[in-house]
C-alpha cells in the first residue's frame, strides 16, 4: 500500500509535465475616447496591465474569441488611469466606436499574471509536499502584493502571492502549488 506522501509526490510529478498554452488576458476596458486624435482611457483589470500592454502583443474585442490583434502608437500613465493610441484609430470617432471593449494580452500559462486570474477561484491550493491547503475562495489585489484567501474548512487563510510563496498553477488539474514559508499556515 502506498502512503500518503508517495501518492501526492506521483499526483505532482504528473501535472508537472504540461505544456505552455497561449492564451488571451483581460487587461484594461476601454473607458473613453480623450482627445480628437484617437486616444482612449484605459482603466486597468490587473496591476500589470502597463507592463503588459507594453511588452505584449495585445487585442481589441468584447471577448477573447472576438478579439483582434492591435498596435499600440502611444502609451502614457495618468494617474491609476492609462490613455493609449493605436494604429488605425486616428479620429475621436474612432475612439468612440471602441470605447467599452476590452484590451487583451497574449499570455502563456507561466506568466505571472495568472496567478491573479480569477478563473482561479475554486483551484485546490496544494504544499510542494502534497499536503491540501484548501480552496482558493477569493484574491485580493493589494498595494504590495496580491493574496489568496483560501478555506480548508476550518478557518480562513491568507496567503502572498508571491514567487517564494506560488510555485506553479496547473490549470488542468485546477491546483496552485505553494511553498509555504514558517508560519504561514500555522
Amino acid at each position: 500500500m502506498r502512503s500518503k506522501a508517495e501518492s501526492a509526490h506521483d499526483w505532482m510529478s504528473s501535472i508537472k509535465t504540461k505544456s505552455k498554452m497561449k492564451k488571451k488576458f483581460a487587461i484594461a476596458k476601454i473607458s473613453k475616447p480623450f482627445g480628437m486624435k484617437g486616444a482612449v482611457r484605459l482603466a486597468p483589470l490587473s496591476r500589470y496591465c502597463e507592463e503588459y500592454i507594453s511588452e505584449k502583443p495585445i487585442f481589441l474585442g468584447d471577448s477573447e474569441k472576438s478579439s483582434e490583434q492591435v498596435e499600440l502608437l502611444e502609451k502614457a500613465s495618468d494617474g491609476k488611469q492609462v490613455r493609449c493610441t493605436f494604429k488605425g484609430i486616428d479620429t475621436r470617432s474612432g475612439a468612440e466606436a471602441i470605447n467599452g471593449k476590452y484590451v487583451y494580452a497574449s499570455v502563456t500559462n507561466d506568466d505571472e499574471i495568472n496567478q491573479i486570474s480569477g478563473d482561479l477561484i475554486g483551484y485546490t491550493v496544494v504544499t510542494d509536499v502534497g499536503d491540501i491547503v484548501g480552496e482558493l475562495m477569493e484574491i485580493l489585489w493589494l498595494p504590495a502584493n496580491d493574496i489568496y484567501v483560501i478555506h480548508n474548512g476550518e478557518r480562513e487563510i491568507l496567503i502572498p502571492v508571491i514567487p517564494e510563496v506560488v510555485k506553479s498553477i496547473y490549470h488542468d488539474e485546477k491546483a496552485i502549488e505553494i511553498n509555504p514559508m514558517d508560519g504561514l499556515l500555522d
